[in-house]
């Protein structure tokens, strides 16, 4: 059986497409795990594989905290329950059964959702969901895993699937570019250097990479050398990678499609606090809800755009200097 086809840089292809391909190809080759759905297949771009495989496939209606018990308890006949629905229901309405069902006793489900900040769009901020990783990356024991690309994302499925334990990942809705080459590798736990520079790091996730990478261009001309590093898990962290950029470069940024509160950044200046504290400037929304836009006009009104990364970053780069 051949494996999912990739995509070639450049491309735009949002990641719940990349998903439905991967679970797809996934369900043609494996027989260990079954898909979990709240009748939002369509929306977490799932339904080529309830198409596919409606054998593989329990459906419980808009009942998510059903849904994540039932899968806690499902875990223990050894088959692996792939969870998908929207992040605001999966990481906040069914929080409780996900942390005690799941999670306290360490169970093997892998909850995947989409409709993740303000990338969502037109869907509004009832859907766009900009404190799950404040939520789940606060639960012990949890994995939280975000691709970048829809490359990445045909990796990263059956790498959390052959991960033990409770795992969450977070899947963007609108077209991404495709930034990551098919045969770069996706290892959890390891954060990816994408261009070298010693003059300041910005340290993105999800679709935020891209944006850090064309932040990383016009800094160039600028004549700063900007490292990138595309930081796909956020739970646990690459430490290493992370102390290696504050120490040679001094001074980060960190981008992200979700709150400036205890998202990824807050778990990057957690560790550098106790370990090599360094000025860091954070790119994220700043304690709001979101709107309802196009998710490029959105990025711009809350501050998320490259522009707003090459700010960060010159503003940071002083402060190193002061």
């Amino acid at each position: 059986m051949e494996g999912p086809t990739y995509w070639k840089i450049g491309d735009q292809i949002s990641l719940r497409d990349a998903f439905g391909r991967a679970l797809t190809s996934l369900g043609s080759i494996r027989d260990d795990f079954v898909l979990f759905d709240a009748d939002v297949a369509g929306g977490t771009g799932a339904k080529p594989f309830v198409q596919a495989f409606p054998e593989k496939v329990v459906q419980f209606g808009i009942a998510e905290q059903n849904m994540m018990a039932a899968a806690g308890g499902f875990a223990d006949t050894g088959i692996i329950p792939v969870v998908t629905t929207f992040a605001a229901f999966g990481t906040m309405r069914a929080h409780e059964q996900f942390r005690t069902a799941i999670a306290y006793p360490g169970r093997n489900v892998k909850l995947c959702c989409s409709h993740i900040g303000v990338d969502v769009g037109p869907d509004g901020p009832t859907a766009q969901m900009l404190e799950d990783l404040a939520t789940i990356r606060a639960v012990p024991g949890v994995t939280v895993v975000v691709p970048a690309d829809a490359n990445q994302m045909l990796q990263a499925l059956p790498a959390i699937l052959d991960h033990p334990g409770p795992v969450y990942m977070r899947i963007g809705r609108s077209p991404a570019p495709v930034i990551t080459p098919a045969d770069s590798s996706f290892n959890i736990g390891k954060a990816s250097r994408l261009r070298g520079g010693n003059d300041v790091t910005l340290i993105a996730t999800g679709v935020m990479v891209a944006r850090a990478l064309a932040a990383a261009e016009n800094l160039a001309s600028d004549g700063i050398e900007a490292r990138v590093i595309n930081l796909s898990t956020i739970k646990p962290l690459d430490k290493e990678e992370l102390l290696q950029a504050a120490i040679e470069t001094g001074a980060l940024v960190t981008a992200e499609d979700h709150s400036v509160l205890g998202g990824m950044g807050s778990a990057v200046a957690e560790f550098l606090a106790e370990t090599h504290p360094v000025p860091i400037s954070f790119v994220g929304v700043r304690d709001r809800f979101g709107k309802s836009g196009e998710p490029e006009e959105l990025a711009r009104l809350f501050g998320l755009t490259a522009e707003d990364i090459q700010k960060a970053a010159k503003s940071v780069i002083v402060r190193k200097k002061a």
